[in-house]
């Protein structure tokens, strides 16, 4: 693998780490040239339902844009990276057990709050306003009440 300092076509593995639910394995790896360290993450290759989009429009699942939509939501939030990759994790699972070729990006926006509401609730707000397209501030004190008594 490329250093991505230095391009030097010559790094080799440091440390081999499982995940705890050994859905990818964490390489600390060195640069044979510059010395630097750096981490690569391996995942199986696996396919994901197509997310067929409110316009009409199938795109392909990305697990970088789900992964965006959670900083954005927990930007500043005291949620650790390995809470929010522990969060995709569970909804690629539930994707891949789905077993269907395409899926309504709203079932994947639910999946995403309902993941959020057990991270950070303000995370969770954030999310819901964007999500659900707050008009006015009834629309957040609302989903306010709902965090604060479940049910």
């Amino acid at each position: 693998m490329k250093c991505p300092f230095c391009s030097h076509p010559d790094t080799q593995v440091v440390e081999t780490r499982e995940a705890e639910d050994g859905g990818f394995i964490r390489r600390r790896r060195q640069c044979g040239g510059c010395d630097k360290r750096f981490t690569t993450y391996e995942r199986p290759e696996v396919s994901f339902p197509a997310i067929a989009k409110k316009d009409g429009r199938r795109i392909e699942y990305e697990r970088n844009k789900l992964l965006g939509s959670f900083k954005i939501a927990l930007r500043k939030r005291p949620v650790s990276t390995e809470q929010i990759d522990a969060a995709i994790e569970r909804i690629e699972e539930r994707l891949r057990n789905m077993g269907e070729r395409e899926v309504l990006s709203s079932r994947l926006g639910e999946m995403v709050m309902r993941e959020l509401k057990l991270l950070d609730k303000v995370g969770y707000i954030r999310y819901a306003s964007v999500y659900r397209s707050f008009e006015d501030v009834d629309d957040f004190k609302n989903v306010m009440d709902e965090v604060r008594n479940p049910g």
